[in-house]
């Protein structure tokens, strides 16, 4: 029995290739291609592939966790890997969050990702070793609100809380208290070292 495959990329050369090493698997059967996260969403829904082969940046329209979340709606909804060269935190969890069953970098070798495809369609969730507990660490720490994201950005421009508070429409107190929370979901004590922190775990 073969595992049937969507492959999800806006660059036409990148689907191409992708083709051409899956194609050499004889587990795994190629039952289209898309170009678009919408495009994705039409053929999931005609086709019901096993397994959809997503890239985390698909240009204009939905990325890729938009369209893994929305494919994961469909009935029967298929397993979910996204195939990236970005291994940000932040973007390792949006993927795992919004239901992906894998998460693999483009610099694998092909047989590594026929057989993530392989493991997502019985059923497994794929990640590599050093993914796999950055995902348990980011699961464990509280998570960063939009606001809250917005000031760091601020902050990280030196933007004083005034300018900060003129800049999103809100009092100073409002700010200190952003920066506040800040503070303690990152475990730092000054502006400097939560800017540092966010870049490190990539909320900047």
């Amino acid at each position: 029995m073969t595992t049937t495959v969507l492959i999800v990329d806006d660059h036409p050369v990148v689907r191409s290739g992708l083709r051409t090493v899956l194609d050499a698997d004889p587990s795994l059967t190629i039952i289209g291609e898309a170009g678009t996260g919408e495009e994705a969403l039409e053929m999931a829904g005609e086709h019901h592939p096993d397994v959809v082969l997503c890239d985390l940046r698909l240009g204009d329209g939905m990325d890729g966790i938009e369209t893994t979340a929305a494919l994961r709606t469909l009935s029967p909804a298929p397993a979910v890997v996204i195939l990236t060269t970005f291994d940000r935190d932040v973007e390792i969890m949006g993927a795992v969050e919004a239901g992906a069953a894998g998460y693999i970098l483009k610099d694998v070798a092909p047989e590594k990702i026929a057989e993530a495809i392989r493991r997502a369609g019985a059923g497994e969730l794929v990640l590599s070793p050093d993914l796999a507990s950055r995902v348990l660490s980011g699961m464990r720490r509280p998570r960063l609100t939009e606001r809250e994201i917005e000031v760091l950005q601020l902050l990280s421009t030196g933007a004083t809380n005034k300018e900060i508070s003129r800049a999103l429409f809100v009092t100073e107190a409002t700010v200190k208290s952003h920066i506040a929370h800040i503070f303690t979901k990152l475990d730092v004590d000054s502006r400097s070292r939560a800017v540092h922190v966010a870049r490190t775990k990539g909320f900047l």
